[in-house]
């Protein structure tokens, strides 16, 4: 067994192999549904909100996949730690198991962290393939926590005419510090951050608004934006947190969710909107899922201002988590990357 530390996976990981990775995922899915197993994830509320701690999560997410000639079990564990900020810790903490179905080995122990990132940044990516304008120019980064910057790689990855990115938090001082790390660890980017005093201000003439926040009511009204934005929205990952306005949902001209199954019980400003009897829009007005965009059998017109609005909503699923660590973990076995212990 390889055990890969979080600066052996960062060498190893690129956004571009992730990307190409879950449509490789989704491809293989369309074609072979069987192929693909995961449960639905076990979520477990972890503490009572108080003076002392915020309320997190503990998730156990297992996915078997099978790739044409092996099948492989891999199980992510991830804690949710909103407190963690402030110890100048990640939010999100996780580990990845890498099995060999067929013998039970265990190819690879990985720290998830970064692969939880990048495959969540990833989904972005995609979405935004699928979904933007491809001459977008300008991308509002809302919320500017861990998850942020490689979600605004992933943007940049697949959007690459952007020139303008605007950035907004709450807590400002934390914007200008995301603003200065992306500068220095993202180089290869030649686009202009700007730091926004108003959310608003951010998102009024962004091409494309990545959200990635623990709001609990929308951000944004309809009128806010530009007619024909994509928006990428990753975080209000529980049923009473909420980032995307009901003005923004039952506006948009195309919804789709990377998980239907987990969407329905996590991805909070839908099921909010859903509930809400004075918004127009059910479930069954989603346009897909991003398996449909990646097959073909959903397109999105992305060319010129009348495309309207498109609203990407990703809750994330234990198959993307695989198809990513899994390639992690077969370049370990083949190059003996990391550590190998002996079980």
């Amino acid at each position: 067994m390889q055990v890969l530390n979080i600066e052996t996976v960062k060498q190893q990981l690129t956004m571009t192999m992730a990307i190409e990775a879950i449509e490789d995922l989704l491809q293989v899915q369309h074609k072979n549904p069987s192929w693909v197993k995961t449960p639905e994830r076990l979520v477990i509320a972890t503490h009572k909100d108080s003076d002392k701690h915020q309320t997190g999560s503990h998730l156990t997410m297992p996915s078997v996949v099978f790739d044409g000639s092996a099948e492989y079990a891999v199980v992510k564990l991830v804690t949710i730690c909103p407190d963690n900020p402030a110890r100048n810790k990640p939010t999100t903490v996780a580990t990845i198991t890498v099995s060999d179905t067929a013998t039970g080995e265990t190819l690879a122990f990985m720290d998830g962290i970064y692969v939880t990132q990048v495959r969540t940044a990833a989904l972005s990516g995609v979405a935004t393939k699928y979904m933007a304008n491809p001459d977008s120019k300008t991308v509002a980064v809302v919320g500017t926590g861990g998850m942020a910057y490689e979600q605004l790689n992933a943007v940049l990855t697949v959007c690459p005419n952007i020139t303008e990115v605007t950035l907004w938090n709450r807590t400002t001082d934390k914007a200008h510090d995301f603003k200065a790390a992306f500068e220095r660890d993202y180089s290869q980017w030649d686009v202009t951050l700007t730091v926004c005093d108003t959310v608003e201000e951010a998102v009024k003439e962004a091409d494309v608004i990545n959200l990635a926040t623990r709001a609990t009511k929308g951000l944004f009204e309809v009128e806010q934006i530009k007619a024909n934005a994509h928006i990428n929205a990753v975080g209000a990952y529980q049923p009473n947190m909420k980032e995307v306005s009901d003005s923004v949902i039952e506006s948009s001209a195309y919804v789709v969710i990377d998980d239907l199954e987990g969407g329905k019980h996590e991805a909070g400003g839908l099921i909010q909107a859903h509930d809400n009897t004075d918004c127009d829009w059910q479930w069954n007005k989603l346009s897909g899922q991003l398996i449909d965009l990646v097959s073909g059998e959903l397109k999105v017109e992305t060319g010129g201002d009348s495309k309207g609005i498109t609203l990407f909503k990703s809750v994330g699923a234990a198959s993307f988590d695989a198809a990513v660590a899994l390639k992690i973990a077969l370049a370990a076995k083949r190059d003996q990357l990391g550590q190998a212990v002996a079980l």
